[in-house]
């Protein structure tokens, strides 16, 4: 059944959290009978929500796949999570799909994360449709938010049916061209406008349709209508109620009569080879030809080890099959394919194009491979997504001494599921800093790490990486000698520092003439100078943007020893940059923020109390505004609550480093105190 590509169905459930996304996907697994009762977020007993985490938080944190067949189709529904925090994981599994229903509350209308994913899909050319929930709710405004819809998307967002009695259930205006009372417009008129605009795209049909005045069969209008979809010249728009059950009947059947199979949808974006040099390449879902498929998730469970869930999108994939992982040399043995309906597992003996399917306990899975059973396509990749880059760190160390190891492979296997985790070490203060999209996705992330994995962690803010350099030419000079019975140790260096331009780094030059410092002691007078470098000399941070040449020295041929130049090299540095007027710069964040318009005067005012520097700011469609601005990152390492503060959880932003300033000097006074006494320890 469904067992052929024209009878498949990939659709991603996404949209803000609290839309009723979830309760969507109860609702149509039990009008579609895969399921024997509705399960509820209350009690925890999903299927899409499976795991202990989101049942306690009452919130998908997680993607969930959901198979099931009816009316002659296999439809493979995604739920996605709902909040900001989990975009990353949202927009992965958008690659393996053809359309995307954006769920929007018939309640709160469209917000900031609606636009967000409604533009993502555009720009990746993924078929549309909108579903308006909760249409029985006393507050529901069914109307303005159809409003709110097509001002926000444009006129081509399109009711397929339209609320009637009150929300109690809908009435079809597609596939009829009269019928029962509406809440508001009429079949009628919502069946012209939009089959106007499907036959737009069909010039002998729009003839047959506006000369002969002709009603047309939906068979004729199917081939338009996916037509419609794929252009983005159509975004159909359904209402229904995932508590009550009205709409339901409904959407299955736009499901199974309008919305595209795998061969129907727009191609997917494979490329082959590197970089810029990377060229597109046609997939086509065809059964016969070389497998090509893309692993779009990747679970990892204590219990059950690592499960990869692949989209096929060319060929097919039998249990036994040789499949490459990427541009491995050795193929992989699948011995097991499974079905998914949340966390249950059936087994299927093949997968064909459109299909998706999981892979169980095969360690070189990973988010983004690509399997394919031919050398010939070797590096096929998808078009990389953009994820939003994850702005709110935490610096984590483990409770229990000896717990490095596991903590390592636990950050290794969070970052293997979650595109949007970051993890970096920060040598300069040995700190181990976990990046998420928020304080929700990072406390989730914690809690996970001891729930789930059993890693207990204590947590700081991570230290600002603060960097030392000089403003003027100084000189320096140390001689090293020390006499103990026996050979001596002597080094004699004099040196000279100045200032690069702010970003240089660092030069080492070697000015010695005649042989004052023989050139097999230069290089040690270099490590002495480069250790200086990584403690630095005002507040304990790295050195960064000088110039350090030596011009001269002495030595004696029988007590001059590498340890002798390393010991005079570090000390002559130092005399020099007590000369040369250090000061300690700060990291400047170049900050992006996307906002409600409305928001942007009280995000500039908060910005002025932060030392910001702003640099513009924009319109958007959607009466939203995009602001520049240059920020030291001392002042917003919080920023994510404050921003959600001002904008009501809408505000989003994207930070980057711009480059380093000095900061000002009340803050240098406090760092360079707070050294000193550790310092003094040493």
């Amino acid at each position: 059944m469904g067992n052929t590509t024209s009878g498949i169905r990939n659709i991603a459930l996404v949209g803000q959290a609290g839309a009723g996304k979830t309760s969507l996907v109860e609702t149509l697994l039990l009008q579609a009978g895969a399921t024997r009762a509705r399960g509820s977020l209350a009690r925890g007993t999903t299927v899409s929500d499976f795991d202990p985490q989101e049942k306690r938080l009452q919130h998908s944190l997680d993607t969930a796949i959901c198979s099931f067949d009816c009316h002659g189709i296999h439809v493979n529904l995604i739920d996605t999570p709902g909040y900001p925090d989990f975009l990353g994981k949202t927009l992965s599994v958008l690659e393996a799909v053809e359309a995307v229903a954006i769920v929007v509350s018939a309640v709160s209308g469209v917000d900031t994360l609606t636009q967000r994913l409604m533009e993502f899909a555009r720009d990746r050319e993924l078929c549309r449709l909108v579903i308006v929930n909760k249409i029985d709710s006393r507050d529901a405004r069914c109307a303005d938010v159809l409003a709110q819809l097509r001002e926000a998307f444009g006129p081509e967002c399109l009711p397929l049916n339209l609320p009637s009695g009150g929300g109690d259930s809908v009435v079809d205006c597609f596939f009829q061209n009269q019928g029962r009372a509406t809440d508001f417009s009429s079949v009628a008129a919502a069946h012209t406008q939009i089959i106007d605009q499907v036959v737009e795209l069909d010039e002998k049909l729009m003839a047959l349709y506006l000369e002969q005045g002709e009603e047309l069969s939906p068979e004729q209008l199917h081939d338009p209508f996916e037509q419609a979809l794929r252009e983005g010249h159509l975004v159909p728009v359904c209402f229904a109620s995932a508590e009550s059950g009205a709409g339901m009947p409904e959407l299955l059947q736009v499901f199974e009569r309008l919305m595209p199979n795998p061969a129907e949808g727009n191609a997917p974006p494979f490329l082959k080879g590197a970089g810029e040099a990377a060229v597109r390449v046609a997939v086509t879902p065809d059964p016969a030809k070389h497998v090509i498929a893309h692993v779009f998730k990747v679970s990892i469970d204590p219990y059950v080890g690592k499960l990869g869930v692949l989209r096929v999108h060319q060929g097919t994939v039998r249990q036994g099959s040789q499949l490459l992982v990427g541009d491995a040399r050795k193929p992989i043995k699948i011995a097991h394919l499974y079905r998914l309906l949340g966390k249950e597992t059936t087994e299927i003996g093949e997968a064909v194009p459109g299909d998706i399917c999981a892979i169980a306990k095969v360690d070189e899975l990973h988010l983004d491979a690509v399997l394919h059973d031919s050398h010939d396509e070797d590096q096929y990749h998808l078009k990389p997504v953009a994820f939003p880059p994850a702005m709110l760190g935490v610096a984590i160390q483990p409770e229990r001494r000896g717990d490095e190891q596991r903590l390592a492979d636990t950050l290794h296997k969070l970052t293997a599921e979650d595109p949007c985790v970051r993890i970096e070490h920060h040598a300069a203060v040995n700190e181990t800093v976990l990046y998420g999209m928020g304080e929700f996705h990072v406390r989730v992330l914690l809690e996970r790490m001891s729930e789930r994995y059993g890693v207990q962690v204590k947590t700081h803010p991570p230290s600002i990486p603060y960097r030392e350099t000089v403003t003027r030419p100084a000189e320096g000079h140390c001689r090293h000698k020390k006499q103990t019975g026996g050979a001596g140790q002597f080094g004699e260096v004099y040196l000279r520092i100045e200032a690069l331009a702010r970003g240089a780094g660092f030069e080492f030059v070697d000015d010695v003439v005649g042989g004052a410092i023989p050139g097999q002691y230069i290089p040690a007078v270099e490590k002495g100078v480069r250790q200086v470098l990584t403690e630095g000399a005002l507040a304990g941070f790295p050195i960064q943007d000088v110039r350090v040449t030596v011009y001269d020295g002495k030595h004696h041929p029988v007590d001059s020893k590498e340890v002798a130049f390393v010991s005079a090299g570090r000390k002559a540095f130092l005399d020099a940059l007590q000369k040369a007027s250090p000061i300690v710069l700060e990291p400047i964040m170049r900050l992006e923020i996307t906002a409600p318009a409305s928001a942007i005067g009280d995000i500039t005012g908060d910005l002025a109390t932060k030392r910001a520097r702003i640099n513009g700011n924009n319109s958007l469609p959607g009466q939203r505004a995009t602001l520049q601005a240059l920020v030291p990152l001392a002042e917003v390492s919080e920023y994510q609550s404050r921003l959600k503060a001002l904008t009501g959880g809408q505000g989003a932003y994207t930070m980057e480093l711009s480059h380093y300033d000095p900061v000002p000097p009340r803050k240098q006074q406090e760092l360079a105190q707070a050294w000193k006494p550790r310092a003094e320890e040493e």
